[in-house]
């Protein structure tokens, strides 16, 4: 199976390179990206070829692309792989608005290609035990959730409204929302939110907090700022409090960590020994191909997430809750 990689602009690209180059069966076939010096060191770096745009890439005999742009570009892109009978997986958010997120999913069906959303915390070890725990009825009917995606300011294109579509609330609400809509089978019903500028000297919103209520009553919480100085030990969280009638738990999906005090990097770090979870999401992408089946994280699946992302931004800006459904 021949996959290729469209930019190499978000961070997460070189950890889905790495999955490919190790999956058997699978071959890393080539990286496009505008911007040259990186496009061609990320070519070397991974034994393929390099291509100057993506149209290059896309009219090869390759099976599949991995979108790591910028968010903004993530539709131009999708839309194109989609008409060239491209299997696609995005990188979260879907895209920066929902129109735009529906003309993605809408192309993919008229084109009879696979969608898959980028949501690899889907496949660490302890969130799946939890959602095991959950349909077991180990936890009872689920009453509350507190979330959190706290992170360190990621700088770049993320800072730039016209690229990004947003700041902390679009980038870290995303992930979290997806979990909770997963373990519940639920829908955001209302979103109230708070949204600021208060850790970073930038023309975006770098933290916020979001009050939500599901369709099925549930009501929850969710953290999402890059609330994370550069010298903290780890780049951020993603925490989970899960509250039920016959019990209560809590995930924290970079627990299983060991602490790294280095005197070459004058810095303490925490090198996470867990499972990869971003080689689950590729591994599944890979195999729903193979075995023709619907992706397990489809394109609706990063709408709806996104969807809530947005009306955060819109409850912050009208000073009320905002109605999803």
């Amino acid at each position: 199976m021949k996959i290729g990689i469209v930019s190499f602009a978000h961070m997460h690209a070189h950890s889905y390179a790495q999955c490919l180059v190790e999956l058997d069966g699978v071959e890393l076939y080539g990286i496009a990206d505008e911007n040259e010096e990186r496009g061609r060191a990320a070519a070397k770096q991974y034994s393929t070829k390099y291509f100057r745009h993506y149209s290059q890439l896309l009219s090869e005999e390759i099976d599949a692309v991995i979108i790591c742009t910028e968010n903004a570009k993530h539709m131009e892109v999708a839309i194109a792989a989609a008409e060239a009978k491209k299997h696609i997986l995005c990188e979260k958010p879907l895209a920066t608005t929902v129109e735009d997120a529906w003309r993605i999913i809408d192309a993919c069906k008229q084109h009879n290609v696979k969608l898959q959303t980028a949501f690899p915390v889907r496949f660490n070890a302890p969130v799946q035990r939890v959602k095991k725990m959950i349909e077991n009825g180990d936890l009872g009917r689920i009453v509350a959730l507190r979330g959190t995606n706290r992170g360190q300011n990621p700088g770049g294109w993320f800072v730039d409204q016209e690229q990004s579509g947003g700041g902390a609330v679009l980038d870290h609400t995303v992930h979290v929302i997806d979990l909770m809509r997963w373990f519940m089978n639920s829908e955001v019903k209302e979103v109230y939110a708070e949204v600021d500028t208060k850790f970073s000297d930038i023309d975006i919103d770098d933290c916020g907090l979001l009050m939500l209520e599901f369709e099925n009553g549930v009501f929850a919480s969710h953290d999402p700022s890059w609330s994370r100085c550069h010298s903290f030990p780890t780049w951020g969280d993603v925490t989970l409090e899960i509250i039920g009638t016959k019990g209560a738990t809590r995930i924290d999906a970079f627990a299983q960590h060991l602490t790294l005090y280095s005197d070459k990097q004058n810095k303490v770090s925490r090198e996470f020994w867990g499972n990869d979870m971003d080689k689950g999401l590729i591994s599944d992408f890979v195999s729903c191909m193979k075995e023709e089946r619907e992706p397990s994280i489809s394109g609706l699946d990063g709408l709806r997430a996104m969807e809530v992302a947005l009306a955060a931004y819109e409850s912050a800006k009208l000073n009320k809750p905002m109605k999803l459904l």
